[in-house]
Formats: C-alpha cells, structure tokens, sequence
C-alpha cells in the first residue's frame, strides 16, 4: 500500500511492448500439486473429524493463506540469496488461485456432503423407513455405491479404501460425480471470462477478499516489513495460542472471543424473539470488515439488526404462528435472485459488445481475455447442456432440469458479483438452493417421485453457498490483472487445480472414512430424511414462502434503485442478501467494529491516516490465520483438542 514513486509510473505509461506480462509456470504449479493433498487431508480433519476452525465456511479460506505464508518468506529470502530459485508475485498468486480452488472441491459445503451422500440411501435403508419401497428404484448406478461390503467398512471404519473390491465399488459414482463437478465448474470459469472486463476494468469492484494475498505476495516484500502489521499479527497470534493451550489444557486461562450470546439476557417478551444473537470478536472478521468500502461495512451489520427487528414485528403482531417467520431463507433467495438480475443489467452494455463479437460484427473487444468469447460461450452452452442431458438421462424431466440449473448459475452470478463489490467475510443462503425452491414454488404434490430423488441427490452443491467456486476464480483473475500476470495461463492452472482437486477431495474423503469410519454423515441425513418427508407426506406449494421470496426479491430491486438514484443512499442490496444468512451471525459484530473504525479513521484522520492503518488490519487478518491455523494443524498430528479460529 506505499505510494508509487515517478519512475514507477513511468513504467505504468510505457508502451505495450515494453510491459511483458508475467506468465505462469510449471514451478509454481507443481508446487500447488505437492500441496493438494496435503490441504484436502488438513481441511477435512478441520471440518468433518475434529468440525473445529471451517476454514471454507470463510470467504477468504484460511488454511490458503497459512501455506501460503511460508512460501512467501522463504522466496523473499532467497530474492536476496539465491534470485533464480526464488518465486515471483505471479508464482505465489498461482499457488494461491490453485489452493483456493482446491479447497473448495474439499470443502464444508461440496465433497463433505457428497461422499457421504453417494452410500447413505443404501447403507441406512431399512424395513422402519421403507427407503427401499419409496425411491430405491429411481436412484441410477452411478449415483450411489450398492455393495455391502465396500459399505459397511465405509462406514465402520477400521479398514482401507486401497482395498480392491473398495475400488471397484467406488469407481463409477466417482468418475461419475467428479465429471459432473468439473463440467459445473467449467462453466462458472467461462462465464468469469465473458464479465470480467466489466466488473474488473471497467466498473473497477473493489474485490476486498483478495487484497490481502495481493499485498502478501508483493515482491518488495513491504507488508512483511511493515511493524505495524506484526504489531497486530502479534495481538491476533497471542489470542490464538492462548485459546489453543486452554483446548489442551484447561488451567491455563483463554480469551473468550466466540459466542457470547447476547439472546441469553434478553428474556422479556417480544424483545426476546430476537433469538441466538451472537456477540464475537474474531481478529481475522474486524481485519476482513475493514476492507470493506465504509456503506457496505455499514449495510451489513444495519441489516442484521433489521432482520431482528422483523422477528421482534412478528412476535408483536402474532405472525410467530407461520412456520419459520419472517422466511430469512426465503427472503435471501429472492434477494440473491434480485442481485443477479441487477448485475445483468449493469453488465447490458458489454453484453451486448459481447454479442457482437460473438456474431462476428465486432472482432477486437475480447483481445487480452484468457480465451475468445466464442470459446467462453460454446463452453457455457456445452457445459449447460452437459449437465442439462446428465440429469435428464439420470431421470430428472427436461424442463425442471433446465429451470434448476439457471437458477442455479443465477445464484452463482450473484454471489460473485457480491464478492466482487462487496467482499464480505461469509455468505452462505443455507437450505435455499434450487433443490429445495423448487418442490417449495411447486409443492411437492406436483413433482414426480423420480424428480425428487434426483434433486435430493443434488442437494450437496446447494446445501449452502459458502466454499462456492465461481467467486475463487473471478477473483484469480483480479489478482493477475493487479500483479500484471498472464490470464490465459492463469485460467489453464485453474482447470488443472479444478481436475486434481476433484481427484484429491474424493480421495482424502473416502480414506479418512476407511480407516475411521464415516465423516459427515449428517449431511447426507438431512438429504434423505428430507426425501422421504416429501414422499410420505406430499405438500402442495408453501404460498407463504412465496411470497416472502417475492419480498425478497422486490425490495432488493428496491434498494438498488434507490442507490443508483440517489449518492446518499446507504442501504446497500448486496448487504440485504448476505445479511440474512446464518454465518452473518457469527461476524456482523465484528464488522460493526470495523466499520466504526474505519469511520473513524476516515472522518479524524483521513486519508492520511488510512493508509497507515491497512496494515494493522492485514495484521489481525495474518495473524490470525497463521497462528491460528499452526495450532490447528499440530493438534490434528498430535491427536489433541483444538481451538478453532472460527467456531
């Protein structure tokens, strides 16, 4: 964050031949492949064995930054040492892009549902639920592993998944979901390709989330160097290791920072409709809020205010009798589906270049992109229909399969232009995708048995949206764009990390669970007990949910319109999405603090004192994560509780 001296500048002005972007190489892509299954095996430890720390559930995955925080000091070392073996800015941002990518394919809310999903409906089926009756017959083979054996020792434990007939069990429904998962990827990289410029070059989002490894992997090094950030990295670093020791050992006094509940100390009524009201100071969350711009950090924790205040409404008016008043799932979902709709609108003019040179009548607009935007569309269609024919020929009917897939790529769309403008520490629409939409909008009455066993079957990349990709990879592109690296290579080392982190997820899955027994099964529980739900007990269309999903939907709307109409409006729509999700529980005080910082940073201080600050604040983040995640990894090896960083 230093000032740029003149001759930087007159390097920024040089003519095209002169600036030579930086291109990705083999070096730092081997490296991120050593590393692979080393954080597919940590993350799973984390989430599914120890469920401490959920380093996805973040927005800015932590066990990322704590590999790539050594890497960083080693290669600043040997720029001075030894120059040829160290890496560069583009190196480092590499591995960074391809271990996020990774993580997600491990994380809380993608292969951590799957796996256990692929043998539950045969392993718990039993005379009691009539599972078998009910909705065995519409389950395809390469959905489900059948054998009993390769089963029951999956769930058991105490054996190997190196076992051949293990193998041969698991094999189809692997390649199976691992194809199907690339392809819904694929797509999300093609459409980053076609808004890129838009969002990136042109509207110039501010991409809060990736600031952070950007500043890490500077070549001079000057966020290391700063003594303010290991001031703070020093506050966020003593915080962790005293929490850690307390996990190991209970005499040694800790820091409660997690989960007072402020819901507790409100016991009168209707104030006490407000519910679990969590009071938590996470270093990492004050240091992420502060990156946010000042309306959006303020949008936040104002809106989570608002949705209690909808709940305290409720209880005084007596709307507590509907079920799961006031909808905040349903509300989120229309919000989001809003949000999409808005960043369509706002992308209409380059759309429609993108159009014309997608007709030929326009031929230099997608010069400097990772691939053509003929290619990035025939990628988009390919990939839809891919997906489209798979769940057609697994049973789903040819018009929801394509309804569920666009409202899908819809939410996608709109957590990653949040992402982008607003960076917030968590997002995650629980139980609101396009599984679960649909038998709500239709009723499950309307919705053949087939097609509510396919969808069941779907639930694991809709279950929630945090560790979502689609963002990952915009935000890797943002990231060469700042460091001056070579897209087209970038996006070459996303479809392998895409390819090996599918490979190494389902393998630290399923070896974890043969040699300990089964992890996550929860997960898997909610889909099936959900299904058979739905089929003992057909319900028509939940109109209340409906209609608070149109709420939703049209006060989005409404607040875009006002922000776009006047500049001092402050309700920011993308804040009225995420704030509403049940992880905003967890940060919305913490962002509270950091807004009121900023703001009062900006307003005594300016911008003078602003920039002295970031690094503080990059400080908290550092720290925390670093820190925090050495104590994680050496409880993991020596069989210890552990403290996570965020519970």
């Amino acid at each position: 964050m230093r000032e740029e001296s003149s001759t930087r500048r007159v390097e920024v002005i040089a003519p095209p031949e002169a600036k030579k972007k930086a291109v990705v190489s083999w070096k730092a892509i081997v490296i991120s492949l050593i590393l692979m299954p080393i954080n597919a095996y940590w993350v799973i430890q984390m989430e599914a064995v120890r469920w401490r720390g959920h380093p996805t559930t973040i927005s800015l995955f932590y066990n990322v930054i704590f590999f790539l925080f050594p890497i960083v000091v080693i290669s600043l070392l040997l720029r001075r040492l030894s120059p040829k073996f160290s890496l560069s800015q583009a190196d480092l941002l590499t591995i960074y892009v391809m271990l996020s990518i990774a993580s997600v394919y491990a994380g809380h809310d993608f292969f951590q549902v799957l796996v256990p999903i692929i043998g539950h409906a045969y392993w718990f089926a039993s005379p009691e639920n009539d599972w078998a009756r009910l909705f065995h017959r519409y389950i395809p083979d390469w959905f489900a592993v059948k054998e009993r054996r390769a089963l029951e020792n999956f769930y058991y434990g105490l054996s190997s998944l190196y076992d051949l007939r293990h193998l041969k069990a698991w094999a189809l429904p692997v390649i199976s979901w691992g194809i199907f998962a690339f392809v819904l990827t694929f797509v999300m990289i093609c459409m980053n390709v076609i808004v890129r410029k838009q969002w990136t070059e042109k509207e110039k989002l501010t991409y809060p989330i990736v600031e952070l490894p950007i500043q890490m992997t500077d070549e001079s090094g000057f966020l290391l160097k700063n003594r303010t950030m290991w001031i703070a990295f020093g506050i966020a670093g003593f915080i962790d290791t005293l929490n850690s020791l307390n996990a190991i050992w209970p005499m040694v006094p800790s820091l409660p920072i997690a989960r007072i509940d402020l819901g507790t100390y409100v016991t009168e009524r209707p104030w006490n409709a407000i519910g679990w009201t969590p009071l938590n100071l996470y270093p990492f969350a004050i240091g992420l809020g502060f990156l946010l711009p000042l309306d959006l950090s303020f949008s936040c924790w104002f809106f989570y205010l608002f949705w209690k205040v909808e709940r305290i409404i409720g209880a005084i008016g007596g709307w507590q009798s509907l079920p799961r008043f006031p909808y905040m799932n349903e509300q989120s979902a229309g919000a989001y589906l809003a949000l999409c709709m808005i960043a369509i609108w706002v992308t209409r003019t380059h759309l429609s270049r993108v159009w014309k040179v997608l007709i030929g009548k326009e031929k230099s607009y997608d010069s400097g992109e990772p691939i053509r935007y003929r290619t990035a569309a025939l990628g988009i269609l390919f990939g839809f229909l891919f997906l489209v024919g798979f769940s057609i020929y697994s049973g789903l009917s040819p018009w929801i399969a394509v309804v569920f897939f666009v409202i899908y790529y819809m939410f996608s769309i709109a957590i990653t232009r949040m992402r982008a403008e607003l960076g917030s520490p968590v997002h995650d629409l629980h139980f609101s995708g396009p599984d679960r939409l649909l038998p709500t909008f239709l009723g499950t009455t309307r919705l053949s048995p087939r097609n509510l066993t396919i969808l069941s079957y779907y639930y694991w990349f809709n279950r929630a949206y945090r560790a979502h990709p689609m963002p990952h990879q915009l935000e890797g592109f943002r990231a060469a764009e700042r460091s001056g690296m070579e897209t087209r290579g970038l996006m070459w080392a996303m479809i392998i990390a895409s390819v090996f982190g599918i490979i190494t997820a389902f393998w630290a899955m399923l070896h974890i669970s043969y040699k300990r027994g089964a992890v996550a099964v929860g997960f898997a529980s909610e889909t099936f007990n959900a299904l058979s739900s739905w089929l003992n007990n057909p319900v028509k269309a939940d109109k209340p949910a409906i209609v608070f999903t149109i709420i939703g939907f049209l006060f989005t709307l409404f607040l875009s319109a006002m922000r776009m109409r006047f500049i001092w409006w402050s309700f920011h729509p993308a804040a009225f999405a995420v704030s509403g999700s049940w992880s905003m529980n967890m940060v919305w005080f913490c962002i509270l603090i950091a807004w009121f910082s900023k703001w009062a940073i900006l307003r005594y201080g300016g911008y003078r004192m602003y920039r002295p600050a970031l690094p503080f604040f990059f400080g908290l983040i550092l720290g925390d994560f670093v820190v925090g995640g050495f104590w994680n990894a050496l409880a993991i090896a020596l069989g210890v509780p552990i403290y996570g960083i965020f519970q």
